[in-house]
């Protein structure tokens, strides 16, 4: 009876510990505070730490680090049209003790260095799932360009991200999936370069939407990654192909979250392949009698769009396999 008794009293002590930790702004769950020391006990250490990321990737640094403790988070942002990465030290050392290795840290700078990377501070939108998941690619990238292994680039977000998805930020499950993609990324860009003797020595984007794009000779430059021809069958799984059954060129939208659509030139009878390397689904919204009907399209699969000349409107028709 001791013993249940005991065992009673200390899952309450956790369960107390964890809930009094808190959620920071970014939805990190907060780390207890922590006796020992990381990289960052200065800015001037920050910075060593963040132009080495820089140099793996071949990008000049556009921003500039502030260290202030106290705010329990590390975050991107402009201030008086200056772009600015702001760090909590404690919260990183933290973060580091919690997560049991130093990279820890270093992949949530990383993180914040790809909020800058992929311009989403100048959206002016605050956080959305779309930006947060394009960042946790970025980091996965940069953190096997430094030489951390997959476990390691996912240490920290497997203990400080909440297993549901708010307004602003993806579940963590959704949030390792994205840093395993970016660091896999890295992975067969090294074993390219060795088989190849060339190096890419740039990230390249994953294809998630930010919430604009442009539409530029019939390529989609926003929602997606476009691709007017379509692609080797060894591919096919990652991607969506379309065709339209139409005389004449047609404007249809595109979405990789089903909010933000940016416009995609469809030719008729012409495949279109369409890649999202985050999300498992895409979306596409026709003009329907009544307003417009969405669609929602899943990777690996053929789907036509119809006119439907008796009724007057689109409609779209999964392309049997066999």
């Amino acid at each position: 009876m001791k013993k249940i008794l005991l065992l009673l009293a200390i899952f309450t002590i956790a369960q107390i510990q964890i809930s009094a930790q808190g959620i920071s702004k970014c939805g990190y769950i907060i780390p207890k505070k922590s006796v020992f020391k990381t990289k960052f006990a200065s800015v001037y250490e920050a910075k060593e730490v963040v132009k080495k990321m820089l140099d793996s990737i071949k990008w000049k640094e556009n921003f500039t680090l502030q260290e202030k403790n106290g705010i329990n988070n590390a975050y991107a942002t402009i201030i008086n049209n200056k772009r600015w990465i702001i760090y909590d030290n404690d919260f990183l050392e933290s973060l580091d003790d919690y997560a049991a290795t130093k990279w820890a840290s270093i992949s949530v700078m990383a993180h914040e260095v790809g909020h800058h990377k992929h311009n989403h501070v100048f959206s002016g939108k605050g956080s959305t799932v779309p930006t947060e998941i394009e960042a946790d690619d970025f980091s996965g990238y940069v953190m096997n360009k430094l030489g951390a292994t997959l476990a390691q680039s996912v240490a920290a977000i497997k203990q400080i991200a909440t297993d549901k998805a708010s307004a602003t930020h993806p579940a963590k499950n959704d949030r390792v999936n994205a840093i395993t993609k970016g660091w896999n990324r890295a992975e067969a860009e090294k074993k390219a370069t060795v088989s190849t003797g060339t190096s890419t020595g740039s990230s390249t984007s994953t294809g998630t939407s930010t919430g604009g794009g442009t539409t530029t000779g019939g390529t989609n430059t926003g929602t997606g990654t476009g691709n007017p021809t379509t692609p080797t069958v060894s591919e096919t799984e990652n991607y969506i192909i379309l065709s339209m059954q139409n005389v004449q060129n047609t404007n249809v939208l595109l979405s990789d979250d089903g909010k933000n659509y940016t416009q995609q030139l469809m030719e008729p009878n012409k495949p279109f392949a369409f890649k999202y390397e985050i999300y498992k689904y895409g979306w596409l919204k026709l003009p329907h009698y009544n307003g417009y009907r969405i669609y929602k399209l899943e990777h690996g699969k053929d789907y036509s769009i119809l006119w439907n000349a008796r009724k007057k409107f689109w409609t779209v028709v999964q392309v049997p396999t066999e």
